[in-house]
């Protein structure tokens, strides 16, 4: 089932597991990748030492092609002290309050340096890198041509995927609202960039085309299956990525207790939350998004992310998903909770289903 984008990339779907970070181990991005799809690393919280290590560890498990994802930040944050010492205040008594034996603390960095990170990319040399929240600089672009890697931006909003384009990516991953997890959004306020996947879709589309060159059109937010992998393809997509739907597979590094609330949820307590991370991010609204504290409300990204961290790493060991970040797209309640080389399956039966062609 080999489509044009798909045979650039040596892979032999048009589907890519998408690089959610903190919850795509090595063993998972090398299922789908072994798979015949674009496994991904979600790299966006990983030292430049713990890139390289699990990078060697997709290798070791096969030999197929996969990604890396990064996060485009300044390598230097400031940080308002007073409101650090206050949300710190508020988040270790929510803590205290839950019964949940951890307190925050101020770590050595907010969050790891991304000219390092971009340098340990670079060294693993994946096949593909994709990037989210900025665009990369020309000079970054050169060294990833230089190596072969095929470059995937994110965008939230046509002016996004237009920058993008100009700045060089080989492909624009664009990621409608329905979209689980941190947006990718860079150009505009997270609320004006709230656009749903099948109208931000075609209008990318005939934008892009303008373009001299191919710029595919990769298709993310809220697909959970083959049918919607047809659909955004008849929309003009040259591949989907899906995140949610992996999240549910024994490979994924996803908090257990946050597994099995994925397959309990309703739409309706899908939301945007900024009190995790200090960034907009879509999730299930649970018992900490209710008793978010109100200093936390105002620290950018990734100061509050670093803060909320021990919280996060207590109520996962105490088996609390109602204190977790429990990332989710908007039809998280359709997810299939089994091995990820059996959903990749499952998956492409589907699409052929949908579109009536025979099984290879």
């Amino acid at each position: 089932m080999n489509s044009p984008f798909a045979s650039r990339l040596g892979i032999e779907h048009p589907l890519i597991q998408a690089p959610m970070s903190g919850s795509t181990p090595p063993a998972l991005v090398a299922a789908v990748s072994n798979a015949g799809c674009l496994g991904s690393l979600g790299a966006g919280y990983l030292e430049p030492q713990a890139i390289l290590e699990q990078a060697a560890q997709i290798r070791a498990l096969g030999a197929r092609p996969y990604a890396i994802g990064l996060f485009v930040l300044p390598d230097e944050f400031d940080a308002d002290m007073a409101a650090v010492a206050k949300a710190r205040e508020q988040l270790d008594a929510l803590m205290a309050q839950e019964g949940l034996d951890a307190r925050t603390s101020l770590p050595a960095r907010w969050a790891p340096r991304f000219s390092d990170q971009f340098a340990a990319l670079c060294e693993a040399r994946p096949a593909v890198a994709s990037f989210a929240f900025g665009v990369i600089s020309p000079a970054q672009l050169r060294e990833l041509r230089q190596r072969d890697i095929y470059v995937i931006g994110t965008a939230t909003t046509v002016a996004e995927a237009r920058a993008w384009a100009e700045g060089g990516a080989d492909a624009v991953c664009v990621q409608g609202a329905e979209a689980g997890g941190h947006r990718g959004t860079f150009l505009h306020e997270a609320e004006d960039a709230m656009i749903g996947l099948f109208a931000l879709l075609p209008l990318t589309v005939r934008a892009l085309a303008a373009y001299a060159r191919d710029v595919p059109v990769i298709a993310a937010g809220g697909i959970m299956d083959g049918r919607g992998m047809l659909a955004a393809e008849i929309l003009g997509a040259a591949a989907s990525q899906l995140g949610t739907a992996f999240l549910a597979c024994p490979e994924s590094s996803a908090a257990e207790a946050w597994k099995q609330d994925l397959s309990r949820v309703e739409e309706h307590q899908v939301t945007t939350i900024r009190g995790f991370s200090g960034r907009a991010a879509r999730g299930l609204r649970n018992r900490f998004v209710e008793a978010m504290p109100e200093a936390a409300q105002g620290l950018p990204y990734p100061v509050l992310n670093a803060l909320t961290a021990p919280l996060r790493r207590a109520a996962a060991a105490a088996g609390r998903g109602d204190l977790l970040s429990e990332w989710c797209g908007q039809a998280a309640g359709l997810v299939r909770p089994q091995p990820a080389a059996e959903l990749v399956a499952r998956l492409m039966h589907e699409y052929r289903l949908a579109k009536r062609m025979p099984a290879p």
